[in-house]
């Protein structure tokens, strides 16, 4: 049986002066999933939306929230997502202190839970937490430098989706693999040949200029078969 990949929309590359009707027009094209960056502009430089925006959006679609916190005060983001309703949370390693104590205070809401990993962060500090995850989030880039053109996806970012889908497999796991950053149509096919299971889609894929959104979507959904094939050519 042929795995499911899911295209997440990131909804800072979306239009944020008309965001209810960018929402509404990824949901009509058949996307069920919205990728939402909560930044607190000290861990990364960006602060794309606020809590109340989220709270709105909440509102107004059915599509189910990835959220990803990209913050120091990672318990106080993970409390106002909870209070929203939203459907997953990813936190970053890298600042939390007590990451046994935020992964229980998502999961016994129901909700579900991710970890996030900087690009030169080593899988090695997922040795006890890798079977309470339901997600890993990648980053290939630094986080909130995406506005950076200049900014590419780090050299090693097929190898560590790699070692990630081995080391999950290894353990008999179904933990998502989530990748972001520079997700573009010409890397989707390998990524998701590498083992990627959630695509964080922004400005060089779905929200790529030149085309229709309807027309970027084929063209993600055609590198997803792409890289199912090889997979399979692979076993």
């Amino acid at each position: 049986m042929q795995k499911e990949v899911t295209i997440a929309p990131s909804i800072m590359c979306a239009d944020l002066c008309n965001l209810e009707k960018s929402v509404k027009e990824l949901e009509s094209a058949g996307l069920d999933t919205l990728h939402i960056d909560v930044i607190d502009g000290s861990f990364s430089p960006s602060m794309p939306l606020g809590i109340n925006t989220i709270q709105q959006l909440r509102k107004v679609t059915d599509m189910k929230f990835d959220v990803h916190i990209m913050a120091n005060d990672n318990e106080f983001f993970i409390q106002e997502m909870l209070d929203i309703g939203v459907d997953q949370i990813t936190f970053h390693l890298e600042t939390s202190s007590h990451i046994d104590r935020y992964i229980n205070l998502v999961k016994k809401q129901g909700t579900k839970v991710g970890v996030a990993l900087n690009p030169a962060t080593p899988l090695s500090v997922l040795d006890y937490v890798l079977e309470q995850c339901d997600t890993v989030l990648l980053m290939l880039i630094n986080p909130g430098f995406a506005t950076d053109k200049n900014e590419q996806q780090v050299s090693y970012a097929l190898q560590k989706v790699r070692d990630l889908s081995e080391l999950i497999q290894s353990k008999g796991l179904d933990t998502k693999i989530e990748v972001d950053g520079r997700v573009s149509l010409e890397k989707i096919s390998g990524l998701v040949e590498a083992g990627a299971d959630i695509l964080v889609a922004g400005s060089t894929s779905l929200f790529k200029s030149g085309n229709t959104l309807s027309e970027n979507i084929e063209i993600v959904e055609q590198a997803i078969r792409e890289g199912l094939k090889e997979e399979v050519k692979s076993v």
